[in-house]
């Protein structure tokens, strides 16, 4: 396969994102049209196995088998994460074919969410750039592209991802700090930075990343609690005079609680319960009419508050319905616009899904709607999350860093 018909891919790759508004004119677009993620990631895997089929399935495709590069063409340019790792092993030198069971532990995320956060940081020529989570090395790779490889600082948890990272840069190349540690204490040799860009999401800011910012400094993380429904972006800035300001914007997708932390999901089984409830009911369901109106989905910042103030709630993607479970508990709703301005919902379990939106609901509008909440960084480490004033205010604490540092270690 020609280098022509890769470049039309990165081609046609760049051109939905900037369809999606993921993507505008600058460094960032440029960067992407002349990365070849072909030599960052010459192998990848594909799922062969059902979503919820175990063990799971993968074949690894190779760059270097001709058989192979078609499909793996569409892999590394249609959007989607990239899968490259499977069960920690090393990512220079492995053979290819099926892998059956255990895990992927590491993968490049969608370039959508790659896309706009890289725009947001709006890299320049010079900037001090901590990259944390280096993955398949795209980030950096931009970064070392816009603001040149001698003042980037990659970082990764895994030695492997480190070790091939640095081995692919350089075939671009690039020569930024590979190195390899706990993301969540940066990397103080190379501080203070310009920019920290942090790949995974944790419940709370790391105050030592925050310690690294230089003057002038962006720090971009994603935010999340045990749920993945209802993430947040960061947005942490040390001004001129090294006083910290920091907000916190409800997303529709965030990266990867990171490595070690278990965040709560609907099993096949509680969704397939939900359905059977919904058809032919049961004595636990309860079902009523209501002319309360939740919040729409586009709301974010409502259900980031929701997430935050009633925690434990999951939604359930890819169906008509509003569907929310609380799996450690067994809890449910389900409801739907009934034609006459009300909702029909069903609902079972011990929490009063329904009530918890709606008492949610006139706080957040009481404070305004805000889809941007104040993110305030005490010096003890305490982190408040607030909107609005006075007894109209909807507030709430994120988890101490220290300990959500400590829930993310194997």
């Amino acid at each position: 396969m020609s280098a022509d018909r890769a470049a039309s891919a990165r081609a046609a790759m760049v051109a939905r994102l900037e369809a999606a508004e993921n993507l505008g004119p600058g460094p960032v677009r440029e960067a992407l049209l002349a990365l070849p993620r072909e030599v960052l990631m010459p192998q990848a895997y594909v799922r062969r196995s059902a979503l919820d089929e175990r063990p799971p399935r993968w074949d690894l495709l190779d760059w270097s088998e001709p058989g192979d590069r078609e499909e793996l063409l569409a892999v590394l340019y249609g959007g989607e994460s990239v899968l490259i790792q499977h069960d920690g092993e090393p990512l220079v030198d492995r053979p290819t074919g099926a892998r059956s069971g255990g895990s992927i532990t590491s993968m490049s995320t969608v370039m959508g969410l790659t896309a706009s956060v890289l725009e947001e940081l709006d890299l320049r020529a010079g900037q001090r750039v901590l990259d944390v989570g280096t993955g398949a090395g795209v980030t950096a790779a931009v970064a070392c592209h816009i603001c040149g490889d001698t003042t980037v600082v990659t970082l990764d948890r895994d030695r492997n991802v480190a070790v091939a990272a640095l081995a692919r840069l350089g075939t671009l190349g690039f020569r930024p700090a590979v190195v390899s540690g706990d993301g969540a204490c940066g990397w103080p040799e190379g501080a203070p930075y310009d920019r920290i860009f942090v790949s995974f999401a944790l419940p709370s800011v790391p105050e030592v990343l925050v310690e690294q910012l230089a003057p002038g400094g962006v720090l971009l993380m994603h935010i999340t609690t045990d749920s993945p429904s209802w993430p947040a972006l960061a947005v942490v800035s040390r001004g001129p005079d090294g006083r910290i300001s920091s907000r916190l914007r409800a997303v529709e997708f965030a990266h990867r609680a990171a490595h070690g932390r278990k965040q709560i999901f609907l099993s096949p089984a509680f969704r397939e319960r939900i359905a059977a409830r919904l058809a032919d009911g049961g004595a636990e369901v309860r079902r009523f009419r209501s002319c309360e109106v939740p919040p729409p989905e586009e709301a974010r910042g409502f259900w980031l508050a929701l997430d935050a103030l009633h925690s434990g709630l999951v939604q359930h993607r890819g169906v008509g319905d509003l569907v929310i479970g609380a799996p450690g508990c067994g809890s449910w709703m389900a409801a739907r616009p009934d034609g006459s301005g009300a909702w029909a919902v069903t609902a079972a379990g011990p929490r009063n899904i329904w009530t918890e939106i709606h008492q949610t609901a006139l706080r957040w509008r009481d404070a305004g709607e805000p889809e941007v909440y104040r993110l305030d960084i005490e010096p003890d480490g305490t982190q408040r999350v607030s909107a609005g004033h006075g007894e109209s205010a909807l507030a709430w604490q994120l988890p101490a860093p220290r300990d959500a540092a400590m829930q993310a270690k194997p």
